[in-house]
């Protein structure tokens, strides 16, 4: 297994963070620390990194990487929408900044055993948190027709959604579909040739959907979103990465929500409710042409910033 992984957006994420030397900052995605290590560069002494991940050997390997710099940071084993607990038990309030990189680090993609992956023959897996029960060949073994086509449609936006469902169901009740390539087989067969043809793995969209629902991802990053605003100090920034329409679709709502001042300009004051938020990014920022071609995986990325004003 590799242990790269090449951070995505980082300049434009360390640049927008505004770290001050002396901050409290919060990794709510630590992976191998790319963002993170580069968050406590910026650090003084006095400052401190908190990093947050549900995966034991990312926690491990942050660990190692982040001692080399200096060690004023705290790593927590925990799915990061727990941020209220999590920050309690260190007797924290307030942050001066917040990172969510939605992305699977590239030491998960890259881990064979882990089932993320449509280059590699393995166990469907896709667990971020292995104590996790619910697992990809459970949803695919296990999930109605129904839920499959929905979460094909909604997670992955796949265009042969229905097709591909029905013809897992049909394979599985000769046998079940135990590993990623079983899986790639029926997708491939569920698709005509025109789709097979074009550039981009034909299982690329379903393995995001399945991800996604083991990971319950897009309730968790609502619930998450709304709980780590009100940990901002003011000045505070929080910072968001995804790679999938849905997701950007929340941030971007909700974003624009927080920073349009309700009411008008006949209100009386009293009518009105002034924001707490502003914009830091007026449009999603997304990688340079030269980030794509070192870092392909970075190509789908979006940033947005908020601050608490």
């Amino acid at each position: 297994m590799t242990e790269t992984h090449i951070p995505v957006l980082l300049n434009e994420v360390i640049e927008g963070l505004n770290i001050k030397k002396d901050g409290v900052y919060l990794d709510l995605t630590l992976g191998r620390a790319g963002h993170s290590s580069h968050i406590l560069k910026n650090l003084s002494p006095k400052g401190l990194l908190i990093g947050v991940d549900q995966d034991d050997e990312a926690i491990a390997a942050s660990k190692t990487r982040l001692s080399e710099i200096r060690d004023n940071f705290i790593l927590v084993r925990d799915n990061f929408v727990n941020i209220d607990n999590i920050l309690s038990n260190l007797k924290i309030e307030k942050v001066d900044g917040i990172l969510m990189d939605l992305g699977v680090s590239s030491p998960q993609f890259d881990d064979q055993s882990r089932g993320f992956s449509y280059r590699f023959d393995s166990e469907l897996d896709m667990r971020m948190d292995k104590r996790n029960t619910l697992t990809a060949k459970r949803i695919v073994n296990e999930y109605s027709l129904q839920e499959l086509t929905r979460i094909f449609n909604e997670y992955g936006e796949e265009k042969y959604s229905y097709s591909i469902a029905k013809n897992i169901v049909k394979e599985r009740e000769q046998h079940p579909i135990n590993t990623t390539f079983e899986l790639i087989e029926i997708i491939k067969r569920s698709k005509p040739m025109k789709e097979l043809a074009k550039v981009g793995h034909p299982a690329k969209q379903i393995f995001q959907a399945l991800r996604i629902e083991v990971n319950d991802e897009i309730n968790v990053l609502k619930e998450t979103l709304t709980k780590a605003l009100s940990h901002l100090n003011k000045g505070g920034r929080l910072a968001v990465i995804t790679f999938h329409s849905g997701e950007d679709k929340i941030v971007k709502h909700l974003f624009k929500e927080l920073t349009v001042i309700e009411g008008n300009r006949f209100d009386l004051p009293i009518n009105t409710k002034e924001v707490e938020y502003r914009l830091v990014t007026k449009k999603g920022i997304k990688p340079s042409e030269e980030e794509i071609k070192n870092n392909h995986r970075s190509a789908s990325s979006v940033l947005r910033i908020i601050e608490k004003i």
